[in-house]
């Protein structure tokens, strides 16, 4: 990996919406067919994640990648690049919430990078879908 694709991954709370949206190909669970998708990432804990929203409704990125783990990760903002991944669901309880109490503190910066208009409650995001993100 080179240095611009690992700057561009090293994302900080102070990074923008901008810098936070890849798209990601999965592996359709039941067609068997490329999905793409337009996603935001995080960086917590010098690890990389994918999570969606606290709505609860199913999302096919994350079924899709919980039946085929192997994805690809698609910089394209400043990088365009193209990242062999593969995506592990976060189970743990205890990993789950550190995790998502970091996305939720850096959603709730001053800048505002997921576009959200009121302040974001970890409460409201504890059954959001969470995959960390292994490349290579």
């Amino acid at each position: 990996m080179g240095p611009a694709v690992r700057a561009a991954l090293e994302i900080t709370p102070a990074a923008g919406t901008y810098e936070r949206i890849v798209d990601i190909t999965t592996v359709g669970r039941r067609t068997g067919r490329p999905r793409r998708i337009e996603i935001f990432f995080y960086r917590c804990a010098g690890r990389v994640y994918l999570c969606s929203g606290s709505s609860g409704r199913p999302v096919s990125w994350y079924a899709n990648l919980l039946a085929e783990p192997h994805f690809t990760f698609h910089l394209k903002h400043g990088v365009q690049e193209d990242l062999p991944a593969t995506a592990s669901p976060v189970t743990d309880p205890v990993e789950r919430r550190a995790v998502l109490a970091e996305i939720v503190a850096d959603l709730n910066q001053p800048h505002n990078p997921g576009t959200i208009s009121q302040p974001t409650r970890l409460e409201d995001w504890l059954d959001s879908r969470l995959m960390l993100v292994t490349f290579g």
